[in-house]
């Protein structure tokens, strides 16, 4: 199947992992949302479809509208939003195999009206698996980000989804390093929890850029349990708007090698 634009939308943005656990959700609502502060048109994806946990995170819970024979998608602090969480609310899991999760990725990019938009950022299932696979092989990719923590765990399967973006020709735009350090409230001493600097070695080690180091900080915990991401409030934005800058710079620069993939929308 050729990889058809998506109508309207400038850039997709996969953000993936090699393993769960790693924080690749919350980097990836707090990415579309630092980018909607920065002003552009966000939207989000969540082709997690085993785990959808952005309504949660971005606090809606709602069912989205059809438009003719289109899908509208749910609108939250700005940001466009479309998960199979909206659509199979509650603790009952999905029993799908290969085929049922392609067309529900199809329908996500091709049936749902995102409008027009500068980024779609899409938040992957962890691993290599069929959803990835269906994605990166029908939809236009601009570039993808690998979340990992420092651990060497988590680096290990970094390093694997890496080579899974190189061998099917999607751009990294580069690795992010999540709960890369705690700083202690009552101290304020640096503690690295889980080890420090594993990502922008690895960056380093399979020539990739590294996009940023993001804190173990209780506040993202709580943004993401409470429906109201990190990146809105003021006083701790920084690090996602720091990264949402970086990921724009690095997409202009894979766009000026390899041309921007957008279709003007009907």
């Amino acid at each position: 199947m050729p990889k058809l634009p998506i109508p309207g939308v400038k850039s997709l943005i996969a953000v993936g992992s090699g393993k769960g656990g790693v924080g690749k959700t919350t980097v990836a609502v707090n990415l579309a949302v630092a980018l909607g502060q920065l002003g552009y048109k966000a939207g989000l994806m969540d082709a997690d479809v085993y785990g959808p946990n952005v309504p949660l995170m971005m606090g809606i819970n709602q069912t989205p509208m059809a438009l003719g024979e289109r899908i509208q998608p749910l609108d939250q602090f700005g940001v466009k939003l479309m998960s199979m969480g909206f659509l199979n609310p509650g603790d009952k899991p999905l029993v799908w195999r290969g085929p049922m999760l392609h067309s529900v990725i199809q329908q996500f990019l091709r049936g749902v009206d995102w409008g027009d938009l500068d980024y779609l950022v899409i938040d992957l299932p962890p691993g290599t698996g069929d959803v990835q696979l269906s994605l990166i092989q029908t939809a236009p990719i601009t570039g993808a980000i690998v979340v990992t923590t420092p651990s060497d765990v988590s680096l290990e399967d970094a390093r694997k989804a890496i080579f899974m973006f190189h061998q099917v020709k999607v751009p990294i735009l580069g690795v992010v390093e999540n709960m890369s350090f705690l700083i202690c409230p009552h101290c304020q001493e640096r503690i690295d929890v889980f080890s420090h600097g594993g990502g922008r070695r690895t960056a380093e080690q399979m020539q990739v850029h590294f996009l940023a180091e993001l804190p173990l900080d209780p506040r993202v915990r709580i943004g993401g349990d409470t429906g109201k991401p990190v990146a809105l409030h003021k006083d701790d934005q920084a690090p996602f708007l720091a990264l949402a800058r970086n990921t724009v710079a690095r997409v202009q620069e894979v766009e000026r090698e390899t041309g921007p993939k957008i279709e003007i929308s009907d």
